[in-house]
């Protein structure tokens, strides 16, 4: 059977990580996505690869691109000229679909904005993804994932009381944007079946990670309370830590939330006894007690193996996981069973593997069906059999430099 989204063609402008991640997916499950860069302003990814720049077509090896940016085409175009204009106006009529995460005044600078476009196609879907979104004072501040992420409360909540604030070890608001597209798009498709009408759809990044925050925020909200982050703990389950396993720093985490998780913990480490200890009766006494009783619980772990730990705990009923590494990831021999790891073969980059789309379908399974795309790859796709431009045309935007097939390295050296 077809996939899921076969049929719905994307123009993906988007850059760096959040867009690119949410249309990646888009196209992971079946969407003809087309990826627009400039031939001088083209996608920061391509760069930041650490490649050396004396390797034929360096541009077209970041590992950082080509994660994000698999099962798509790719089309180069400058957009800063009316020609330029046109022509993606043109490939905007012939789409269901357009998304940008540029700052809130790129596209209307552009003279591509909701309006113009949706002249050209009245049922294209028009999706911008702006840090701080279209309106408010701060609407054409820059955001980066970082910032973002300070901005939405979260960094607040991470790391130990008494302790400076600490953020997640990658940039957590781009990847929640980026999944949050697909359900956006999605829901808006199914809109349009059932009017024929195409619209406009913002998703503020920012505003989009904040729902990550939710209990803290109607905490504050109901009871004028702010609670301090309180590391790997819980703010009333108890055990609920982090706990040290034999080997170099590895970990296995432990979370109990009712008597029998934790009367089962304690028949687990060999301390049926510990439940009946007055210290640890109750979950009231073993939050008043807690240093005492992670003390104890680590002493058991320390002595056995992270998976060792874990696979223990977990057969006894106790919800608890071992705190793997990148390697460990890769090699798990539950994700392996599951097929969540697939080799990949990139022209210019080589074979490595990759994590598999991730949600899995019954009746129409998915898989990676094309390698990020080189450079401006399928100009030719775009101009000829999409746009069916005659050479003349396509001879006049090559001439302009409004189309390339190799980028201008000058301004990513």
């Amino acid at each position: 059977m077809a996939m899921p989204l076969a049929g719905v063609r994307v123009v993906d402008l988007t850059m760096v990580w959040a867009g690119p991640f949410g249309t990646r997916m888009l196209g992971d499950y079946g969407a003809e996505v087309i990826k627009v860069e400039a031939p001088r302003q083209w996608d920061l990814l391509r760069s930041l690869g650490l490649i050396p720049r004396s390797e034929h077509h360096w541009y077209n090896r970041s590992a950082y691109f080509n994660h994000n940016n698999r099962d798509k085409y790719a089309f180069a175009l400058d957009l800063s000229g009316e020609l330029g204009r046109r022509t993606l106006l043109k490939l905007c009529s012939l789409s269901d679909v357009l998304v940008e995460n540029f700052r809130s005044d790129v596209m209307d600078n552009l003279g591509l904005g909701y309006e113009a476009v949706h002249e050209a196609n009245p049922q294209l879907i028009y999706v911008s993804m702006p840090g701080h979104g279209k309106t408010g004072p701060e609407k054409d501040y820059v955001a980066y994932g970082s910032n973002v992420e300070q901005l939405s409360g979260i960094v607040s909540l991470s790391g130990y009381d008494n302790d400076e604030p600490m953020k997640t070890g990658f940039s957590y608001g781009d990847p929640m944007a980026g999944t949050a597209l697909v359900g956006a798009v999605a829901t808006a498709l199914r809109q349009r079946a059932r009017t024929g009408e195409g619209m406009y759809l913002e998703l503020a990044q920012r505003e989009n990670l904040m729902m990550f925050a939710g209990e803290h925020i109607v905490d504050y909200s109901m009871n004028g309370i702010t609670r301090p982050p309180i590391g790997n703990r819980h703010a009333v389950c108890a055990p609920h830590n982090r706990y040290p396993s034999a080997g170099e720093d590895r970990w296995v985490t432990i979370a109990c939330e009712t008597e029998e998780q934790f009367q089962a913990l304690c028949k687990a480490i060999g301390q049926p006894d510990l439940a009946a200890d007055p210290r640890f009766a109750t979950n009231t006494a073993r939050k008043a007690n807690e240093d005492a009783l992670d003390a104890i619980i680590g002493r058991w772990t320390a002595a056995r193996g992270h998976y060792e730990a874990m696979h223990i705990l977990q057969r006894a009923g106790v919800p608890a996981g071992a705190v793997l590494t990148i390697p460990e990831l890769m090699s798990d021999p539950h994700l392996r069973s599951r097929g969540a790891w697939t080799p990949h073969t990139h022209p210019d980059a080589g074979t490595w593997e990759m994590e598999a789309p991730p949600w899995k379908l019954s009746r129409t399974p998915v898989h990676i069906r094309m390698p990020a795309p080189g450079f401006g790859q399928h100009n030719g796709y775009v101009l000829r059999e999409l746009l069916q431009l005659p050479e003349s045309e396509i001879a006049e935007l090559y001439t302009a430099g409004v189309v390339a097939d190799s980028p201008d390295e000058t301004l990513h050296q």
